[in-house]
């Protein structure tokens, strides 16, 4: 059974909160313990709300509970949202009979579900989106909260976006509760591990082929300038390019270990391989694991992680704080959550062009600094 709580990559209940509390106007209900509010909360750096129940409302039911919790809310919202945990859903608890109202979104989200991967994506099919086909523009998704990328990916997306001359629709899920009300028949994604099945699909902003790609096709269906993005990109891959190269006259290429969301960590392969000569020892998934060319093996569990860390003995780690503690003297770049001692106050893509390039500077830098203590 998932652990809602696992630091390393958290179950259902908690993807289901990084879609809900992404919408300005949107209030967030964790029907669940104590336990199960926290580590969200925590994690989202958001304000969300929990019924708190006990083992009293357990066994007597938690119906008062939700009920209050849902009336004392009300005049603060536009929308309530309430987020169903293991207990309540065991116990059988019909949260539409208790509630009694219809304008409040309620999801089956308990820890056992899944993913954090399947809890956002059960929490964005409730989403009241309408779509009614004369909306311009172009929806982004891939977007949550649980992502220390997602504010700067929705900018440099929507950056890129009008470049090409194309609005922004509906970001998904970043948006004001509203935007729900004008969403466009074509998407865009930020992580292709989190689509949101709203609009045609038409590729990721994740890695500098796919941007131009994905600019491609969406001028299929909306009068746009994918030239400029496209250019942009080959500036982008030419500076890239005259940086690494720059470190490959001095040093030899890192030996590289990589772990965290799939797409994530398949990108930072991808260009520690191309552009840098990288060595990729072995990558590992927080989550399902899909088409690629390396070998990923799917864990969240560190001890395994670890043992993949230690028997390749890698330059460079990329994932996260706990990536990085188990193997204090490589180099690191995080992409992952947690990611502690480090002041994050800038929106920093991973997406976009501008994503490529922070990567690989973080990338280089790391990789320089590491030499220098040798």
């Amino acid at each position: 059974m998932p652990d809602c709580s696992n630091p390393l990559w958290p179950c259902a209940m908690t993807g289901a909160a990084a879609c809900m509390a992404g919408f300005e106007g949107m209030g967030v209900i964790i029907h669940g313990s104590s336990g199960c509010y926290f580590y969200p909360a925590t994690l989202l750096h958001t304000l969300l709300h929990s019924t708190f129940i006990s083992e009293e409302d357990v066994i007597f039911g938690s119906e008062k509970r939700i009920v209050e919790t849902i009336d004392e809310l009300s005049p603060r919202y536009e929308r309530l949202a309430v987020l169903l945990t293991c207990v309540p859903a065991v116990t059988g608890d019909d949260l539409k009979r208790m509630i009694g109202r219809d304008d409040v979104i309620i999801v089956d989200s308990p820890g056992f579900a899944g993913s954090f991967e399947e809890g956002y994506t059960r929490a964005v099919s409730q989403l009241p989106c309408i779509t009614t086909g004369d909306v311009p523009g172009v929806n982004i998704d891939g977007l949550s909260l649980a992502d220390p990328f997602c504010h700067g990916n929705a900018i440099e997306i929507e950056r890129l976006l009008g470049k090409a001359g194309v609005r922004v629709a509906t970001r998904f899920c970043l948006d004001r509760l509203d935007a729900l009300g004008h969403c466009a028949d074509n998407t865009v994604g930020a992580n292709p591990d989190l689509q949101s099945g709203k609009g045609r699909y038409l590729g990721s902003m994740l890695g500098l082929d796919n941007i131009r790609q994905t600019v491609t096709e969406l001028a299929r269906y909306n009068p746009l300038d994918a030239d400029a993005v496209c250019r942009e990109a080959d500036m982008a891959e030419e500076r890239l390019a005259a940086a690494c190269d720059k470190y490959l006259r001095r040093y030899e290429p890192p030996s590289v270990a990589v772990s965290g969301n799939f797409s994530y960590a398949v990108f930072a392969a991808g260009m520690i391989e191309r552009y840098l000569d990288g060595a990729i020892c072995t990558i590992a998934s927080r989550n399902a694991v899909g088409p690629s060319p390396y070998n990923v093996v799917q864990t969240d569990d560190l001890d395994v992680i670890t043992g993949l860390i230690s028997s390749n003995d890698p330059d460079l780690v990329v994932g996260s704080s706990f990536e990085r503690s188990v193997a204090p003297g490589c180099a690191f770049v995080g992409i992952i959550p947690p990611l502690r001692g480090q002041v994050r106050l800038r929106a920093q893509p991973l997406a976009g062009t501008e994503g490529a390039l922070n990567f690989m500077e973080q990338v280089l830098n790391a990789c320089i600094d590491r030499q220098k203590r040798k």
